[in-house]
């Protein structure tokens, strides 16, 4: 019980210190001895998760990708926008939850830290939830925004396949980042969730791999195993604005 009222404190604190279009509002707390709870603004169309998964519902790509967007400003937001870096640490499909017209939202920061100016810190416990967990933070218990970035790449490449990093095809030495990396570029369709090419199948070839070429290079360079090395969310914004606006207009882009 302690350890959950822990958690509530650090997510009241985290709440407090942020306002963002793209992360889920606080209408108000509720405490007592026993019970302590957020009340949140209301999200109608639920996670991301249940968009991925469930049979009744099918993003298109531009839909994914303004998704994306909206999940990245937020990252944006929280690490930079700010006096002090707010780590989310928990980032995953469903910890994204979208309103009634389709804009995501960054939910739960159960396990969220604002950090202080050197913008890393060492944890004793594991933070976030298998298969998106950055691989310092079970290594070596560093916390820094380079591990959402992580979880971030690892979100993006879940998008685009519809596969789970924790699926059971990559119960062995085959992770998701692998088996994407190891089918780009020759065979990278064949890795893209079927019911979204199925939508996307009015669209030139070679203009719907292009945008999906650029969406896994993405992912794999948010995804990289040294920290210093992953790409900056100030990037990731850009790429995928330039993604999103070649989609509105049906071009091809540099990115």
């Amino acid at each position: 019980m302690e350890g959950a009222f822990k958690s509530f404190d650090a997510e009241c604190k985290v709440w407090r210190s942020i306002r963002h279009r793209n992360v889920v509002k606080v209408i108000t707390t509720c405490s007592s001895p026993e019970v302590r709870a957020l009340v949140l603004q209301y999200m109608s169309n639920g996670s991301l998760e249940k968009w991925l998964y469930s049979h009744n519902y099918c993003l298109n790509l531009l839909q994914r990708v303004s998704t994306l967007v909206d999940i990245a400003s937020a990252l944006e937001y929280l690490h930079h926008g700010q006096p002090e870096v707010v780590v989310h640490c928990d980032l995953k499909p469903s910890n994204i939850l979208l309103n009634e017209d389709m804009v995501a939202h960054v939910a739960d920061f159960g396990l969220g830290k604002i950090l202080a100016e050197n913008k890393e810190e060492t944890q004793t416990r594991t933070l976030g939830t298998l298969g998106y967990i950055a691989p310092e933070y079970g290594s070596e218990g560093k916390v820094s925004a380079k591990g959402d970035i992580y979880s971030f790449g690892i979100m993006l490449l879940e998008v685009l396949t519809r596969k789970k990093p924790t699926d059971e095809m990559f119960s062995g030495e085959l992770t998701l980042k692998q088996w994407i990396n190891a089918w780009i570029p020759e065979r990278m369709m064949e890795v893209v969730d079927s019911d979204l090419l199925s939508i996307e199948a009015g669209r030139d070839v070679n203009f719907l791999g292009s945008i999906v070429l650029s969406i896994m290079q993405l992912g794999l360079e948010c995804t990289l195993e040294s920290p210093e090395e992953r790409v900056d969310i100030k990037e990731v914004v850009n790429k995928l604005n330039k993604i999103k606006l070649a989609l509105l207009h049906d071009r091809t882009i540099g990115v």
